[in-house]
């Protein structure tokens, strides 16, 4: 799971926070780009954020940072072990 945090330089921004760090409020999301859209289409931002938040930071860590296929591997996350 990653937690997202508003920016403490710019209240309308949302970031990720991989080191779970940054102060406030924080919502948490699936790294897998369908579960960012979803959010995006449900408006689930801007409701975990209580306020109008633009979501295009963490749009760009998905596309730079997580592989679109996380989660489709061969371990199994419970465990830990392989299949």
């Amino acid at each position: 799971m990653l937690r997202l945090a508003r920016d403490p330089a710019d209240a309308q921004r949302v970031l990720v926070d991989p080191r779970r760090r940054l102060p406030g409020r924080g919502a948490w999301l699936h790294p897998d780009q369908a579960c960012l859209k979803l959010a995006i289409k449900r408006r689930a931002f801007n409701r975990a954020f209580r306020g109008h938040v633009d979501a295009t930071q963490v749009d760009g860590y998905f596309g730079t940072t997580v592989p679109a296929t996380a989660g489709t591997g061969t371990v199994q996350a419970e465990s830990g072990s392989e299949i």
